[in-house]
C-alpha cells in the first residue's frame, strides 16, 4: 500500500508523529509505522474527521493494513502519549486537537536552547505578524473585530483572577492572522508561534507585563478597525519588541 507523503495543516497530527517514527532504529519498524500513520492520514482526509471524532478500532486498522495488532497498538499508544489521540474505555479512540500534542513542547525545548535559532524564530514571527496586520487592515470584518474584542475581555478577566493569559495572547494573534484571510500565512505562523510558547509564557510572567500587553492588544485592534496600516504596524512592532525577553 502506498500513499503520497503530503498532509494539509488539518492533518498536522499525522505529520508530527511521522517525523517521530523516523527516530526509531529498525528500518522494518519504520515501514510498519508509516503504513499505520498514512492509513490514519487517509481516513482523516477522506472522512473529514475533526477533533473529537472516533478513529477506526485497533482491530479494524489491523485488518485494513494486514499487520499485527501489536504493531497497531504500539503506534496508537505512541500517538496517545503525544496527546494526539485519546482512548476512552468502552468507547474507542478519538482524535484530539493538534495543539494538545506534546511534540511541539519537546522539540521547542531543544530549539530554544540555541541562541541563533531562537533569534531566527523571533525574526520570523515579526515578519509574519507585520504582514498579517497589514492585510488585516484591508480585509478584517466585523466578525474578526468581535472575536478580537472577546479575547481581550477574556484576557482581562483571567488577569483579574490571578492567571496568566498566555492562551488568550495566542488566540488574539491568531485572530489577526485569520483576519488576513491568507490561509498559507496562517499555516506558517502556527508552528513558529507554537515553538516559542515557553518564551511567550515567560514574557507574560514579568511584573506588569500582562496589563501592558492587554493595552497593546487594544491599540492594535483599534488601529485595524480604523484601517490605519501605518499605526497598526507601529503598534504591532512595539508590542512584539516589548514581548521579547
Amino acid at each position: 500500500m502506498r500513499h503520497e507523503r503530503r498532509a494539509s495543516a488539518g492533518e498536522a497530527v499525522i505529520v508530527f508523529f511521522y517525523e517521530v517514527s523516523l527516530l526509531t532504529d529498525a528500518k522494518q519498524q519504520h515501514k510498519v509505522y508509516e503504513e499505520i500513520l498514512m492509513e490514519i492520514n487517509r481516513i482523516i482526509k477522506e472522512e473529514g474527521l475533526k477533533p473529537g471524532d472516533r478513529l477506526p478500532s485497533e482491530r479494524e486498522l489491523s485488518e485494513r493494513l494486514q499487520v499485527g495488532r501489536s504493531s497497531v497498538r504500539e503506534a496508537l499508544r505512541s500517538l496517545e502519549l503525544l496527546g494526539l489521540i485519546t482512548t476512552r474505555r468502552g468507547e474507542g479512540t478519538f482524535l484530539q486537537h493538534y495543539r494538545q500534542n506534546q511534540l511541539i513542547n519537546i522539540i521547542g525545548s531543544y530549539i530554544l536552547k540555541d541562541f541563533k535559532t531562537r533569534r531566527d524564530l523571533v525574526e520570523m514571527r515579526k515578519l509574519l505578524e507585520i504582514d498579517a496586520v497589514r492585510l488585516a487592515c484591508e480585509r478584517a470584518g466585523e466578525r474578526h473585530f468581535a472575536e478580537m474584542e472577546k479575547i481581550i475581555n477574556q484576557a482581562e478577566q483571567k488577569m483579574k483572577e490571578g492567571g496568566i493569559a498566555a492562551e488568550e495572547d495566542y488566540l488574539f494573534h491568531r485572530a489577526i492572522c485569520r483576519s488576513s484571510r491568507n490561509s498559507v500565512l496562517h499555516r506558517i505562523w502556527v508552528p513558529v508561534v507554537e515553538y516559542s510558547k515557553s518564551t511567550r509564557e515567560e514574557s507574560l510572567s514579568r511584573a506588569g507585563r500582562p496589563e501592558i500587553a492587554i493595552m497593546e492588544h487594544r491599540d492594535i485592534l483599534n488601529a485595524i478597525r480604523e484601517r490605519n496600516e501605518a499605526k497598526a504596524v507601529s503598534n504591532m512592532l512595539r508590542h512584539l519588541e516589548n514581548s521579547i525577553l
